[in-house]
């Protein structure tokens, strides 16, 4: 089995502390499962976790943490592995990218052993319409997922808690973005009765309201003594208390985020130095258009701007039959660079000096 890119060994491996050159690979993840699992689902585990990690990439893009490799791995600090907001993110949006791609593939008739959920096809399900058609089988994607993804985290202490109860979160943040969708039947298109099942959202959606969540994380409020014990019965029962209140559909977390501004190469972030953001973007989201201050200003940088060489197709037309053919067109872009304040000063020095003409 080839070894997976890097995002999806970390995803896979639910934050795994490993290197670029990762020796995790799909055989090391699946195999936690049956072989025949293993070999049938292989394909669809390792695409969902890309998706997964592709939707966080687009969700935190313009933030000062934007799921960088570095970071979706396992960290440890002491010997300890963290638990932040961030990445109880990344592990509800993996668990989510493999139970959606499990369950998609599973209604296209991807495996043998499943197909569209039909167990209520025929059923009164409201007022004017019954199930039918073909509903996503939500409940495969869900177990298989839980099956493979929740058995790397063999532990009782409360770090494997919080990502199993992470993943969960994931899961059903995939079955509370379902839809209803329905097809009409009748004489001359009245719609007298509606035919209907159960379609997964665009994962867009999912990415979305995982989110949200993420915006309103809980922070477990641990009794440390208790904890300190490991896998103890004490543990366990802290564990157990803290989440007596805590809703599944909720994401936690055990530490506060470190400062994401600064560099710190021990726990593999970069700083937003250097980091692009957005000015003058017409079509730009309210969001989009304070990056420059969120990333640049709130971390005490200024901004500079470069202007660099963009090479895109263009002009294409369409040629009988069937082929499209490009041609390669060059244009010069601003863009916008967090960097150091004595870099942005020089730069606005510059641009504010006016050139001197001699007089011939």
């Amino acid at each position: 089995m080839a070894q997976l890119d890097v995002l999806s060994a970390m995803a896979l491996s639910t934050l795994c502390l490993c290197q670029l050159a990762s020796t995790w690979t799909v055989n090391n993840f699946l195999m936690t499962g049956p072989k025949k699992a293993f070999l049938t689902y292989a394909s669809s585990v390792q695409m969902g976790a890309q998706r997964g990690i592709r939707e966080c990439k687009h969700q935190f893009a313009w933030e000062k943490w934007n799921c960088p490799e570095s970071t979706l791995k396992l960290s440890t600090l002491n010997s300890l592995r963290i638990a932040t907001k961030e990445t109880s993110f990344v592990h509800a949006i993996s668990a989510a990218g493999v139970m959606y791609t499990l369950t998609k593939n599973c209604s296209l008739g991807d495996f043998e052993s499943c197909g569209c959920d039909d167990s209520r096809i025929g059923q009164t399900g409201g007022r004017g319409w019954i199930w039918g058609g073909c509903s996503d089988n939500i409940a495969f994607g869900e177990k298989i997922s839980r099956q493979f993804v929740d058995a790397l985290e063999d532990g009782h202490d409360a770090r494997a808690a919080v990502n199993l109860h992470n993943n969960e979160a994931g899961r059903l943040a995939v079955k509370a973005t379902m839809r209803r969708a329905c097809k009409c039947h009748g004489v001359s298109g009245s719609c007298s009765i509606q035919t209907c099942w159960m379609q997964l959202a665009d994962f867009r959606e999912v990415g979305n309201y995982l989110r949200m969540k993420h915006r309103h994380a809980r922070k477990l409020q641990m009794d440390k003594k208790p904890m300190r014990a490991g896998n103890s019965a004490d543990s366990r029962r802290a564990v157990a208390h803290a989440f007596r209140s805590i809703s599944k559909a909720e994401l936690v977390y055990l530490e506060d985020s470190p400062n994401y501004c600064i560099k710190n190469l021990s726990l593999g972030l970069q700083g937003t130095e250097g980091r692009e953001c957005l000015k003058g973007v017409r079509n730009a989201s309210p969001w989009e258009r304070r990056s420059c201050r969120r990333l640049c200003y709130e971390c005490g940088l200024g901004v500079v701007k470069r202007r660099t060489e963009v090479v895109s197709s263009c002009n294409c037309k369409f040629h009988w039959c069937c082929t499209v053919k490009c041609e390669r067109c060059t244009q010069v872009v601003t863009k916008y660079y967090c960097a150091g304040k004595d870099d942005a000063r020089k730069q606005h020095n510059k641009t504010k000096r006016k050139p001197v003409t001699r007089r011939q």
